[in-house]
């Protein structure tokens, strides 16, 4: 782990619970994956690079966490509007973090 930062850090992230309405590859990315999330107040577009770990069609339907106040940025030409929050080990190898189903679309994350 690297570095300490203070609560109010933290504070400042807007996390959500959202969920995946839609996820496809992003073509001539090996990367990239385009998902539509539902975040419970509206829906946004969320580009992540992990197409080459995690097939798309397994996140459609799944709740997970997203960063939902970070600056719009744009990938390959695609506006993106948060971030999915994943677990990783030692060997970069990722692994999805799902909310169980009885936490609602759009709670926040603390």
């Amino acid at each position: 782990m690297s570095g300490e930062y203070s609560a109010e850090d933290f504070w400042r992230f807007d996390i959500r619970v959202g969920a995946v309405l839609a996820a496809e590859r992003v073509q001539g990315s090996q990367k990239l994956i385009k998902m539509v999330v539902d975040l419970g107040s509206e829906s946004r577009t969320i580009v992540t690079g992990i197409a080459d770990e995690h097939d798309p069609t397994e996140l459609v339907g799944k709740k997970m966490l997203f960063v939902a106040n970070l600056i719009p940025k744009k990938i390959f030409g695609i506006e993106s509007r948060g971030m999915l929050l994943l677990a990783e080990d030692d060997k970069k190898r990722t692994y999805l973090v799902v909310v169980d189903d009885v936490v609602p679309v759009g709670a926040k994350f603390y």
